[in-house]
């Protein structure tokens, strides 16, 4: 299973997330159609356009709960400290996707930042 976690500013629009989501695929190598799922932090659950880049990809998006996502955050590589002050995880799209694929889930690296959203892939630990 091979995951995109996403964070962002509020108020983004699909167009910016859809384009993270490329650029961090890019990143690696991958095409839209390695990934399974989407995933972002329940704090994030209101926003609509990570909703939408899911509808537009054929792809679930994941709803990580607190606990989850805080379980998964010494994990993460990046550090961002308004992510740790609002969400209690240094980085919300590493510590989704990697909560999102599992508990063996690793990170193909750190977050790519396109503009107010970011966006990590983290492939579960059967597919390693």
């Amino acid at each position: 299973m091979m995951v995109a976690g996403i964070g962002s500013r509020k108020g983004v629009s699909q167009q910016e997330v859809l384009a993270a989501i490329e650029s961090a695929l890019e990143t690696h190598g991958l095409a839209m159609t390695a990934l399974s799922a989407l995933a972002t932090a329940s704090l994030k659950q209101d926003e609509p356009a990570i909703f939408s880049a899911g509808r537009e990809l054929a792809l679930p998006v994941i709803v990580v709960e607190d606990a989850a996502l805080k379980a998964a955050a010494s994990r993460a590589i990046s550090h961002s400290d308004l992510s740790q002050e609002r969400a209690g995880t240094p980085s919300v799209s590493e510590a989704s996707a990697l909560a999102a694929a599992g508990q063996a889930a690793k990170l193909l690296g750190p977050r790519t930042v396109l503009g107010p959203v970011t966006c990590a892939i983290a492939i579960s630990g059967d597919a390693a």
